[in-house]
């Protein structure tokens, strides 16, 4: 089990969810009322389902894609441990990983 934890973009809110190995962020924030749109429904295509990854963390996943970091391009507040919730899976290997929603989100496809 993955402990996945959710922070709000003030800090104000945690959400602690354990989570089995393989399933997608996208889908254990959306599946516990987390604010991440996924409007593309994680086909790379729009940018809100940015997370910023604890620094702790961001080293242990595997390294985005070309495609992730280009779309990472557009996303509001980016940082160097900005991923997109629909390419972060849970891992057997990974005890815990700390996420912070950003305070907003670019819908890329209503442009």
């Amino acid at each position: 089990m993955t402990l996945v934890r959710f922070i709000s973009a003030d800090g104000s809110r945690i959400v602690e969810v354990d989570a089995k190995p393989g399933e997608r962020v996208l889908e254990i924030a959306q599946t516990h009322d987390q604010p991440l749109e996924g409007v593309c429904e994680g086909q790379m295509a729009c940018s809100t389902c940015h997370v910023i990854v604890a620094e702790r963390h961001a080293a242990l996943l595997p390294r985005p894609s070309v495609e992730e970091e280009d779309m990472l391009d557009f996303a509001w507040g980016a940082s160097r441990h900005s991923r997109l919730a629909c390419q972060l899976y849970t891992a057997a290997d990974m005890p815990e990983l700390e996420v912070r929603m950003p305070g907003a989100a670019v819908n890329m496809q209503s442009r």
